[in-house]
């Protein structure tokens, strides 16, 4: 019964088309970033710091490097909205269009309904950031030769590997990704679980993560920014550093799954003192 109403609730999810908002304008912006690259001297900078480091520049300037730099903007911006815009909908839709009281008038807790929502989130978050990697990688290689990795942010992160290496380490970030996909979607069902439109729910929980990023951001805040949630969802970016700081990546995991347990407890408590019939 339970993989029965998760197949319904993922039929009613994909069945919405403000869910493929995302996997559409992620496509399209990848392929403006390409292009952009392709067609004008942005990698200029990238030769000469490659050649600067005594690297063969041609070996680097590739799918994988291309790739790569998308990630960080669009991780940083994009991937929060759209997974955040789904998360919202996800309960306070059903208030909203007044299905979810005939939803609780048959034999489910409220708690089980939960379950099944957040579950319906996390596959469409793994699924959004799976299209986000495999497209990065296809766009860019109409453009771009197969080579090495070369990853470069001026005082946090240099990092160049040769293209089986390269590989693996853009896979396991985008692995890592999934994390704060999952963690920004815990996050807009909590809002969701209370009294407020779907629009509010989104946000509310984009403001969160905002103010997080702000607060980090401030140049005399730096030795807090362990404190902040967005430091932590950003523990893909760990994966592309040379060598991997592991005891970091633990840190991190261990309170993103802390994060998405309370967000989820402090959700299912809403829902279960909300009054459903008013």
């Amino acid at each position: 019964m339970l993989l029965a109403q998760l197949r319904n609730e993922l039929w009613k999810l994909f069945g919405k088309k403000r869910t493929y908002i995302g996997f559409a304008l992620l496509l399209v912006t990848q392929i403006i970033i390409v292009l952009v690259f392709r067609y004008s001297r942005a990698t200029k900078d990238m030769v000469n710091t490659l050649e600067g480091v005594g690297h063969v520049a041609g070996q680097y300037i590739s799918v994988l490097t291309i790739s790569s730099v998308m990630l960080f903007p669009l991780a940083f911006i994009l991937l929060p909205l759209y997974v955040a815009l789904v998360s919202g909908d996800l309960m306070a839709k059903e208030a909203e269009d007044g299905t979810l009281r005939m939803i609780l008038s048959r034999p489910i807790s409220r708690l089980r309904l939960l379950a099944v929502k957040w579950l319906a989130g996390v596959i469409f978050s793994i699924l959004l950031v799976t299209f986000f990697g495999a497209c990065g990688l296809l766009v860019t290689r109409c453009f771009f030769p197969w080579g090495g990795l070369f990853v470069f942010i001026p005082g946090e992160l240099f990092g160049v590997f040769d293209p089986g290496e390269g590989l693996q380490r853009y896979i396991y970030a985008h692995v890592c990704m999934i994390t704060k996909a999952v963690t920004i979607t815990s996050l807009g069902l909590m809002f969701s679980c209370f009294n407020i439109k779907p629009a509010a729910c989104t946000i509310l929980a984009l403001s969160v993560l905002s103010i997080n990023r702000i607060l980090q951001e401030i140049p005399f805040f730096r030795e807090l920014k362990h404190w902040f949630l967005t430091y932590h969802l950003d523990i893909w970016y760990f994966i592309l550093a040379q060598p991997i700081p592991w005891w970091k990546l633990g840190e991190s995991l261990s309170l993103l799954v802390g994060f998405n347990v309370t967000f989820f407890a402090i959700g299912a408590m809403a829902f279960h003192t909300r009054d459903i019939k008013s």
